[in-house]
C-alpha cells in the first residue's frame, strides 16, 4: 500500500538519519503515529500546519508498506471522506518501520512564511536539502528538485 506522510524539517532529518527507510519514534503524548492515504490529504497537512511549525518547512513524503502487513490497522476518516488516515500505535512503529518496502520518498516541499529566519543548524539542513534535491532528479522530478536546490542554496 503507497501511503503519504506530512513532516516539518525536524522530522524530516531523523527519517534521513535512518537512511530514508524509517519514522522517528513518537514523542511523549503522541500515542498514534498517522499516515494518510492520499497525496492531496497529505499536501493540505504539510501546507497548512507544518509549515507553520519551528521550521516554516513542509514536506510530503511518500512510502509503500507491505500490503498484508499494513491491513492490520484501522483506518480512520477525520474529516471528508479525503482525510482518511490510518492509525498506528506508536508502541508498534518499530515493527511498521520493518515493513516499509524501500525509501522514503519527499514527493512536495512547501515553503512557509519566513522559514529563512526559522531553519536552525543550516549546513545539516542544506546538506538534507541538497541529498533530496538529487534524489527527486534521479526520480525526474525537476520541478521538486529545483525548489529543494532553492532551499538549500538560501540556508
Amino acid at each position: 500500500m503507497i501511503l503519504w506522510r506530512p513532516t516539518g524539517l525536524e522530522e524530516l532529518q531523523l527519517i534521513a538519519d535512518a537512511d530514508m527507510r524509517a519514522f522517528p519514534p513518537r514523542l511523549p503524548g503522541q500515542p498514534i503515529f498517522y499516515p494518510v492515504l492520499n497525496e492531496e490529504y497529505a499536501r493540505q497537512i504539510a501546507q497548512r500546519w507544518n509549515t507553520k511549525d519551528s521550521s516554516h518547512l513542509g514536506f510530503v513524503t511518500r512510502f509503500e508498506v507491505d500490503d498484508q502487513y499494513v491491513a492490520r490497522f484501522g483506518r480512520e476518516v477525520v474529516g471528508s471522506r479525503v482525510h482518511e488516515e490510518l492509525w498506528v500505535p506508536a508502541e508498534d512503529l518499530e515493527e511498521f518501520n520493518r515493513h516499509i518496502v524501500g525509501r522514503i520518498e519527499v514527493v512536495a516541499v512547501f515553503l512557509g512564511d519566513g522559514w529563512r529566519d526559522r531553519v536552525a543548524g543550516g549546513s545539516r539542513a542544506s546538506s538534507l536539502m541538497s541529498s533530496l534535491a538529487e534524489r527527486a532528479e534521479a526520480r525526474d522530478d525537476a520541478a521538486l528538485a529545483l525548489v529543494m536546490r532553492r532551499v538549500a542554496a538560501e540556508l
